[in-house]
């Protein structure tokens, strides 16, 4: 059986009118039946650089006895000229994180497909120390399992303060070595020990890789890449996945004369 957590990962492909124009990672948050995908919004749209796809594709695994057997899902992303996610803002500004909403009837009736829930986001901050290990699965430059459409995993470590925002930004750091095709990749740790996670997902998330962390002033001929990464912090998701606000009808009152 496959590890849930490889399950839980899709490849993404973003196309504009011209073609395809970029790859990424994405992976699915399950909250109230409401399955969502999760993504950077850079992935979607990056602004500094004229980046805006208009529809994006992933890739599903159709067949719970035969890994191989996969589909490639389509998902526009304008509705009647509006954008089809859901992002979020802080303090600090925009939070490169993004959920877009899948419609179950839409999907194919078999699917082999695990998501994280909010029971698997971390509770106690305490438990995560600097230097604890984590893992990031993705697609690094697209590479992954191209029989079984499988994304890789990356061993990474906390690089900061966990629950500290870092300069007053919604994430934290990780150490790795990472690339171009993992953003939105889930940083998730092992928590529990003792249970396989084969058939189910004993992960906790703890964030959303968004890219590489370097300094400015950094010569590029004397001197490496940090090899340090940021990472929003997964509590964004209750935010973003939360249902809408339903919109109290005004009482009709009589008024007097």
């Amino acid at each position: 059986m496959i590890e849930a957590l490889l399950l839980a990962v899709t490849r993404i492909t973003t196309f504009a009118p011209t073609g395809i124009t970029t790859n990424a990672t994405g992976f699915f948050f399950e909250r109230d039946g409401q399955l969502f995908l999760v993504t950077n919004r850079h992935v979607v749209r990056e602004e500094s650089i004229d980046h805006h796809p208009d529809r994006l594709e992933i890739v599903l695994h159709v067949d719970p006895a035969n890994v191989s057997e996969t589909t490639v899902f389509s998902i526009p992303l304008y509705v009647d000229g509006m954008p089809a996610w859901r992002e979020g803002s802080d303090a600090g500004g925009t939070i490169d994180v993004v959920v877009i909403a899948l419609d179950r009837a839409a999907l194919p009736q078999t699917l082999l497909l695990h998501a994280f829930t909010p029971e698997l986001l971390l509770r106690d901050l305490e438990q995560i120390e600097v230097g604890t290990a984590v893992r990031i699965v993705g697609f690094p430059l697209g590479f992954h399992d191209t029989v079984h459409q499988l994304p890789v995993a990356r061993q990474a470590v906390v690089a900061s303060s966990f629950g500290i925002r870092f300069q007053g930004q919604g994430y934290f750091l990780t150490d790795a070595r990472m690339h171009r095709g993992t953003s939105g990749a889930p940083v998730a740790v092992r928590l529990e020990s003792g249970e396989s996670g084969r058939e189910r997902l004993v992960w906790t998330l703890l964030g959303i890789h968004a890219g590489r962390f370097d300094v400015d002033n950094r010569d590029e001929e004397q001197d490496e890449r940090l090899s340090l990464n940021y990472a929003w912090y997964a509590d964004i998701l209750m935010t973003l996945t939360a249902p809408p606000q339903v919109q109290a009808k005004p009482s009709r009152r009589r008024t007097a004369r």
